[in-house]
C-alpha cells in the first residue's frame, strides 16, 4: 500500500520518514572506494573507523563487523591506505550513516603515516629527540603559560587542577586552533609569544586527545621545529595514547593528559606542606635529642674527679713549674756568663788588632795632603807638607825629602 504524501496537516512520523530514507539507500547497493584509514576502533570484536580521503577533506565512518573482519587474511591499522567495498547503511532508531564494510585490502602505506615517518627519521637524525637535550621543569614556575583551544575541555582541565594543587599559579593563556587549516599556524606562533615572554617558566601544549586526522597539526614541521627552538620547557599534552604526535617526541616533559600535566607541572600545595611538616619534625627531633645526649655527656664529665675539684692539677704542677723556673735561670745565668767571656776575648783581639794599640807603641801614621797614607819617600818629595798621626794626635810637618841613610838604602 502506497504511503500518502506528507502535509502540514497530516505529516509522516520521524519513524516513516526514517524508514523511508532508509529503504532508499538501500537500493544504493555497494561500492568500492579507495582512502586512508585515520581511526581503527575494536569493540566486542567489531571494528568502528573513519575512512579519509586522499586528496580532499571529506571523511566517512565505517563499521566492520566481526564476521567480516575474521576473514580478512591482513591486519589494518590506523594511517594504512586502503580499497574497500562498502555498502551505505542508514541506522533508523538513530538517524545516522554509516558504511558497512565488507571487502578491505590493502594498496600501500598511507601517504599521511609515510610522511610522518620520513619527517620522524629526519628530526630525530638531527637529535631533536635526544634525552640530553630535554630540561628540567622548574619545581614552582612563577607563571605557566598554555597553548589550547578556546573554551575547551583540555583548558578548564589544566587551569582547575593546577590551582586546586597550587591555587597561587599565575597562567598566561594563549588560545589557538587545534585543528584543521588553522592550527599549525596559530599553535607555532602561540609556542613562540610565550616563549618570548621572560615572566613566563614553562609552556603546556594541550589538546584533549581526537582521531589521528585531528592530531595531524601537532605532528607538523613547523610546530615541531618551534618547540625544539624554544628556550622554556615545552611540556606536550595532546591526550592520545595511541598515537604519539611528534610534538611528544621533542618535548621536555610528555603528559599523557592535560589534567596530567596540570599535576606535573605545578606541585601539591597539601603535600608540600606535608612535606615541611615531617621535615621540621625530623630536625626538631634530631636536635632534641642531639641535645639531650650533649647534655648527659656534659654531666659526666662534670661528675669526673678531674673536674670536680681543679686543684689538685695546680698542686701537682706547682713543684714542676718551680724546677723548670729554677733550671731556666740556671740556663740564663750560664748562658750571660758564657757570652761576657767570649765578648772579653773578643775586645782584646780586637784592641790587638786595633792600628790605636799599633800607634800606642810608638808608631805614627804619615799622610799627604790628598789624604793617602805616605808608604815610600819617593811619595813625600822635599816641601811636601805632610799630616803625622800619634798615638795622642796629629801633627803638621813639612817633607825635607828623604834621609840620607834613608837614600843609601834606596839606592
Amino acid at each position: 500500500m502506497t504511503q500518502a504524501p506528507a502535509t502540514r496537516d497530516e505529516p509522516w512520523p520521524v519513524a516513516l520518514l526514517s524508514t523511508k530514507v532508509k529503504e532508499w539507500i538501500d537500493r544504493l547497493g555497494t561500492v568500492w572506494v579507495e582512502g586512508e584509514i585515520t581511526q581503527w576502533g575494536v569493540s566486542a570484536g567489531n571494528v568502528y573507523g573513519k575512512l579519509k580521503d586522499l586528496d580532499q577533506a571529506a571523511t566517512v565512518s565505517f563499521t566492520l563487523w566481526s564476521s567480516v573482519r575474521a576473514r580478512l587474511p591482513e591486519d589494518f591499522k590506523q594511517g594504512d591506505r586502503v580499497v574497500a567495498l562498502v555498502k551505505p547503511n542508514w541506522w533508523v532508531k538513530g538517524g545516522s550513516l554509516t558504511f558497512q564494510v565488507f571487502e578491505l585490502k590493502h594498496v600501500g602505506l598511507g601517504d599521511l603515516l609515510e610522511r610522518l615517518e620520513r619527517l620522524r627519521a629526519q628530526l630525530a637524525a638531527e637529535g631533536l629527540f635526544a634525552l640530553e637535550r630535554k630540561r628540567r621543569l622548574p619545581f614552582l614556575p612563577g607563571v605557566v603559560g598554555l597553548v589550547t583551544g578556546k573554551d575547551s575541555d583540555a583548558e578548564k582541565d589544566v587551569l582547575r587542577n593546577a590551582r586546586l594543587r597550587w591555587p597561587a599559579v599565575d597562567f598566561r593563556v594563549v588560545h589557538a586552533a587545534v585543528q584543521g587549516d588553522r592550527a599549525v599556524g596559530e599553535v607555532t606562533r602561540a609556542i613562540e609569544r610565550l616563549d618570548a615572554d621572560p615572566e613566563v617558566e614553562v609552556i603546556i601544549v594541550a589538546r584533549g586527545g581526537g582521531d589521528f586526522q585531528n592530531l595531524l597539526p601537532f605532528s607538523d614541521e613547523r610546530v615541531v621545529r618551534a618547540a625544539a627552538a624554544a628556550t622554556t620547557p615545552i611540556v606536550s599534552a595532546i591526550g592520545h595514547e595511541a598515537d604519539r604526535p611528534l610534538l611528544d617526541e621533542v618535548a621536555d616533559l610528555r603528559a599523557s593528559t592535560p589534567t596530567d600535566a596540570a599535576k606535573r607541572v605545578v606541585p601539591d600545595v597539601a603535600e608540600e606542606l606535608a612535606r615541611v611538616g615531617q621535615a621540621r619534625s625530623r630536625l626538631t627531633m634530631r636536635l632534641q635529642g642531639f641535645l639531650a645526649h650533649e647534655i648527659d655527656r656534659i654531666g659526666h664529665l662534670r661528675s669526673r674527679p678531674s673536674l670536680a675539684d681543679g686543684g689538685w692539677i695546680v698542686d701537682r704542677r706547682a713543684e714542676e713549674l718551680t724546677r723548670w723556673v729554677a733550671r731556666g735561670t740556671e740556663l740564663v745565668d750560664r748562658l750571660v756568663e758564657r757570652q761576657e767571656h767570649r765578648l772579653g776575648e773578643l775586645r782584646g783581639h780586637l784592641r790587638a788588632l786595633s792600628p790605636q794599640a799599633t800607634l800606642d807603641r810608638g808608631y805614627a801614621i804619615v799622610q799627604g795632603d790628598d789624604g793617602h797614607v805616605v808608604r815610600a819617600p819617593a811619595a813625600a818629595p822635599p816641601g811636601a807638607r805632610l799630616t803625622l798621626t800619634l798615638a795622642e794626635g796629629t801633627v803638621a810637618a813639612v817633607s825635607e825629602g828623604p834621609a840620607p841613610d834613608a837614600a843609601g838604602r834606596g839606592e
